[in-house]
């Protein structure tokens, strides 16, 4: 019972986090139309969100254990409750950089402590699997969730209408319940003490030193390449169905919940399939796919009539062809960090997830950056079009992964590694 309770609370801090976090794609089209910010001017917002998550994690990651992930989670959930509270009452571009930017450093706080519980609350490598996919499935059930809520506060008829700004007093009321929830939730967290001798000095080069294991670097350029993959898709959707396909602006951002939606179903079918199949050879067909994807739907969005009355019912077929890319990204993620985490000893998750949180972070905000850059200056369909090359580009790194982890054997536990691979 105690247990259950603890990954409640993990999981709906995941879920509060995902609608805050994923709701980029949606407020950059509501800052272009609000505050009249360009398109390169607005996707700058990736990086107020991502860089923040990058630094902080840098910093505070290898230490984590010595404050205590339930504290450093309580901290998280405080900060983004008084950003989400800011949002109404100071509305502007620069409240809106300044909110993402909280919610980047207390994600940073968050992820790495939700991981690292995780691996507390485990026990067995099996299940370590079996509760990945599902904390990152619940997680794409909220930025599901995310397109809908910010959807019904948009009014589509008036774009300069600052409605869609009271979403966030439901966003603050989720934080404040979740804070309470998490700080009446007791938490044992021996398992991950660090040496004391060591110090904040040494807990800090230790991190530095994993990265330098042949394994973990591959892990982490593979992780790297894949949220650059997925936030330039999940950011840029929006803007995509809206100018592209001619949607209207609520619509746009509702028609982009078919894409959180197929992430959710592929994460948490994932444990089952996966328990059955070898990791390889399904993560290679999940990058064919996405290749796939790409090369199938968006031959179908060139020349698309705006229609004054256009439904769900007379949208184009790419509206709904594109979005199952995410049926193919989704296993991508929790496979390949179910494998490194589970290889590590309890006390060193929190390090290795902030080299996953700080390149995860660095790859959302690159891929944001690069696809805004090209779809203001060249084309929707182009910026698309050139997901292909980071795609090849994972193909290729996953049989590094897969080499690095048959090669790790003697420098973890081979038979640990072998045993979480679902």
């Amino acid at each position: 019972m105690k247990n259950q309770r603890i990954l409640f609370a993990l999981f709906l801090i995941y879920f509060v986090f995902a609608i805050l976090l994923n709701s980029v794609g949606t407020v950059i089209l509501q800052v272009i139309g609000n505050y009249g910010v360009s398109k390169s001017g607005a996707s700058v917002l990736e990086g107020f969100k991502d860089l923040p998550i990058a630094i902080v994690s840098f910093l505070v990651a290898s230490f984590l254990p010595r404050l205590g992930y339930k504290k450093s989670m309580l901290i998280g959930l405080a900060i983004v409750s008084l950003a989400c509270t800011a949002m109404p009452l100071l509305p502007s571009f620069l409240t809106t950089k300044l909110l993402f930017l909280c919610v980047g450093v207390a994600f940073a706080l968050v992820k790495v402590s939700v991981y690292s519980t995780l691996g507390l609350v485990a026990a067995d490598r099996k299940q370590h699997a079996s509760l990945m996919n599902l904390l990152e499935g619940f997680f794409m059930v909220g930025v599901l969730s995310a397109y809908w809520v910010f959807g019904y506060f948009i009014d589509s008829s008036d774009p300069k209408s600052s409605s869609w700004l009271q979403v966030y007093w439901v966003l603050a009321l989720l934080c404040a319940l979740t804070f309470a929830l998490l700080l009446s939730t007791p938490f044992n967290e021996d398992r991950a003490t660090l040496p004391p001798a060591r110090g904040i000095a040494g807990d800090f080069a230790a991190m530095l030193q994993l990265f330098f294991k042949p394994l973990v670097c591959v892990f982490v350029i593979t992780a790297f390449l894949y949220v650059l993959i997925e936030q330039s898709v999940g950011t840029w959707l929006p803007t995509f169905n809206n100018e592209i396909l001619k949607l209207p602006a609520a619509m746009s951002v509702q028609v982009t919940s078919i894409f959180a939606a197929c992430l959710a179903i592929g994460r948490l079918s994932a444990g089952v399939l996966m328990r059955r199949l070898n990791w390889y050879p399904v993560m290679n067909a999940c990058v064919v796919g996405m290749a796939a994807m790409v090369l199938l739907a968006l031959p179908l969005t060139h020349d698309v009539v705006a229609d004054p009355h256009i439904s769900w019912s007379t949208a184009p077929l790419a509206t709904f062809l594109f979005p199952l890319i995410g049926l193919f990204m989704a296993p991508i993620y929790p496979a390949i960090n179910s494998v490194m985490l589970s290889s590590l000893p309890k006390h060193q998750h929190s390090a290795m997830t902030g080299l996953l949180v700080i390149f995860s972070a660095l790859g959302g905000t690159t891929g944001s950056l690069i696809t805004g850059y090209v779809f203001g200056n060249f084309s929707g369909h182009f910026a698309f079009y050139l997901t292909l090359v980071p795609i090849s580009i994972v193909l290729i790194m996953l049989y590094f992964f897969k080499n690095a982890v048959n090669h790790s054997e003697g420098e973890f536990d081979g038979s640990a590694i072998i045993s979480s691979q679902h």
